[in-house]
């Protein structure tokens, strides 16, 4: 089958056995608690930590069959922190999203410009593209490193909590940009904590203690019983446009 599958994953750390499939041109939301495996799975979807069982396919074959090149044209993935070039340009910082492409002897060509371009351009960091990183608000930086990402035009997109630390204007952006991405035939994964943010997705799974233990469209996974038992909290979920909406129920 194609798409991005993890299978019968078992560790590390608290995952206790995750089977979650990401196909082409759908963005998929990923919900839990703390500590319930989001960053673990995605990095281990990302070929970054290895799981003790189980394996991860793409496009049905082994991912640990790709060379660290070859992987980091199909799949790009976007951390929730780390340590960013401040001192780089930001069209320095996007070109970085080519390097699996140059290898080490290709010097940068057309194509090259063209997806660099391609990419602020989709990322409404254009107009920015001549400032240094550092001087950024939140959201431009956000967008900078989701355009950096997406220069490598990777097939798969993974992103651990994209919106967090934004404000709501630049939370729509980013959420926006990720249904228009899927739209654009890319597979879209992305931790989230915001319950609002996921009943925009086209699916939604559920991590809990390590297992995947709802999955499908909004509207059927996110429900009251569930939602009330993950964050310990009571809420109410109503629907408004045909989506849900989640409230907290003091």
């Amino acid at each position: 089958m194609g798409g991005l599958e993890a299978r019968g994953i078992v560790g590390p750390f608290a995952l206790k056995g995750v089977d979650l499939l990401l196909r082409p041109g759908e963005w998929l939301a990923l919900l839990g608690p703390n500590g319930s495996g989001k960053t673990t799975l995605l990095r281990v979807m990302a070929g970054l930590l290895r799981p003790r069982r189980g394996e991860v396919l793409l496009g049905g074959r082994p991912l640990r069959a790709y060379g660290s090149y070859e992987r980091g044209r199909l799949l790009a993935y976007l951390p929730q922190n780390g340590p960013y070039p401040e001192g780089l340009l930001v069209e320095e910082v996007v070109r970085l999203g080519r390097l699996p492409h140059l290898g080490l002897w290709r010097r940068e060509g057309k194509e090259d410009e063209e997806a660099v371009d391609w990419a602020l351009e989709v990322t409404g960091a254009s107009a920015f593209r001549g400032r240094l990183l550092g001087t950024l608000s939140g959201g431009e930086r956000q967008r900078v490193l989701l355009a950096r990402a997406l220069a490598g035009r990777p097939r798969y997109l993974l992103l651990d909590e994209p919106t967090t630390f934004l404000d709501l204007a630049h939370q729509g952006v980013v959420v926006g940009l990720l249904r228009r991405l899927a739209g654009m035939g890319l597979g879209v994964l992305s931790v989230l904590h915001d319950p609002n943010q996921a009943a925009l997705a086209h699916r939604v799974a559920v991590l809990e203690g390590g297992r995947v233990v709802a999955e499908g469209r909004p509207e059927a996974v996110l429900q009251e019983p569930l939602l009330a038992r993950l964050y310990g909290a009571g809420v109410r979920v109503v629907r408004l446009g045909g989506r849900p909406h989640v409230y907290l129920d003091p």
